[in-house]
């Protein structure tokens, strides 16, 4: 019996040594990892799961590791653990898809908080970035949050990916009206506005020839943050400039020829 006891006895210190061991490392890889990782560009939220998981991991280990010492069989533990992990898994293969899906997103980066976005089918600007979910806000400032599988399966168009953007605005004239002053009226606008780049130049040009129209396009590069009000100013100066000049806007027409009658 005291054999055994002593026995007994040595194999629970050498647990008790393990476990204490493998909880201090745990969370001295925690830490170090913690701070590694702070250095990088990563997300704080795939920084905080990576952590998390690292010392799950290590714990899960020092744990079979200790029931070892005590003679259990860790294989079939092992094994129980792979078949719940399994199970788990199956029942929540939608759940695991976001979660991919938001790992790739933190990871590749294709848009960041702050930025305008069109993603799984929301237009709208991006509050949070999570593993599961991302959220966005509608220009009506609703809240709406996308389930990132459905995100990152689809086109992602990011509007504010880039420091400059084009405005094209489209106007028709009247065919009695002179193309040619009503280019240099336009292109006078976007050349004395200070807002719209210098580089590329802004262009005026024709782009068709409508049923009850003559149609120019005006092509402005302009910084993200002017975008909405440069559209929005140009539409109404180039309105009050033609309207100045003599230069028409035609309402849709059709020209109806009647065929004489008896």
């Amino acid at each position: 019996m005291w054999d055994r006891f002593v026995a007994f006895g040595m194999q629970a210190l050498g647990a008790i040594i393990v476990l204490i061991v493998g909880y201090v490392a745990a969370k001295l890889v925690r830490t170090l990892l913690r701070r590694w990782l702070a250095k990088t560009n990563l997300a704080v939220a795939l920084q905080r799961f990576i952590t998390q998981i690292t010392y799950v991991g290590i714990l899960v280990f020092t744990i079979v590791a200790t029931l070892a010492r005590f003679g259990v069989e860790t294989t079939s533990f092992v094994a129980i653990l792979g078949a719940a992990g399994f199970a788990i898994g199956f029942a929540l293969q939608g759940s695991l898809a976001n979660f991919a899906a938001g790992v790739l997103l933190l990871v590749l980066r294709p848009f960041q908080i702050g930025d305008f976005v069109e993603a799984g089918g929301v237009s709208g600007t991006v509050k949070d970035i999570q593993l599961f979910t991302s959220v966005l806000a509608t220009p009506d400032n609703v809240k709406v949050m996308v389930p990132n599988a459905q995100i990152y399966s689809g086109v992602i168009r990011n509007y504010n990916a880039y420091e400059t953007r084009r405005i094209d605005l489209a106007v028709g004239i009247g065919y009695g009206d002179s193309i040619e002053h009503a280019l240099e009226t336009a292109t006078g606008l976007m050349v004395g506005d200070e807002r719209i780049l210098s580089d590329p130049a802004p262009v005026a040009m024709v782009s068709d020839l409508g049923d009850s129209s003559v149609n120019l396009k005006l092509r402005m590069w302009v910084h993200v943050a002017d975008y909405w009000d440069v559209s929005f100013d140009m539409t109404r100066r180039v309105k009050e400039a033609f309207d100045d000049g003599g230069i028409e806007i035609p309402y849709p027409q059709h020209v109806v020829h009647m065929a004489g009658g008896a």
